[in-house]
């Protein structure tokens, strides 16, 4: 299994607000601690509030926070949200794909309940176990 690198950073933003969750994050900063690009960091930011795992904040004063306790959040669900466009192999797609085998295919279902094992088993861990506190807070 390979997630995107929109999906780990993703993970990264999510251990690091669990680390502080009282405190609201810039993009800026939390780009720079995370040394991703900003604009990169934006669109995450963008999809881990669709997904409702941040609220944000417009203007001044504003930022990033976690929506809900980090013990509530499980790697799974993250997971699931950000990797929602993407999929295993071409015969997962919504449109089946164009892989000539697919009719006889005997390994689809094997890959499928692979990746529901991956799946279940990132269910079992909460954003509260993967929780980074600041470098200043640990020292």
């Amino acid at each position: 299994m390979r997630l995107t690198d929109f999906t780990d950073f993703g993970l990264r933003a999510l251990m690091r607000l669990a680390g502080d969750p009282e405190r609201v994050f810039t993009t800026d900063e939390l780009a720079r601690e995370l040394k991703i690009s900003r604009h990169h960091l934006t669109k995450i930011v963008g999809g881990l509030a669709r997904g409702g795992f941040v609220s944000t904040q417009r203007g001044a004063g504003g930022g990033f926070r976690l929506a809900r306790p980090a013990q509530s959040i499980t790697i799974g669900a993250v997971v699931r949200a950000l990797e929602d466009r993407q999929t295993l192999v071409e015969c997962f797609r919504t449109d089946g794909g164009c892989c000539s085998l697919t009719p006889k295919c005997r390994l689809k279902s094997k890959l499928k309940a692979a990746e529901d094992a991956f799946l279940r088993e990132l269910d079992k861990t909460a954003l509260s176990e993967c929780a980074v506190p600041s470098r200043r807070a640990a020292a």
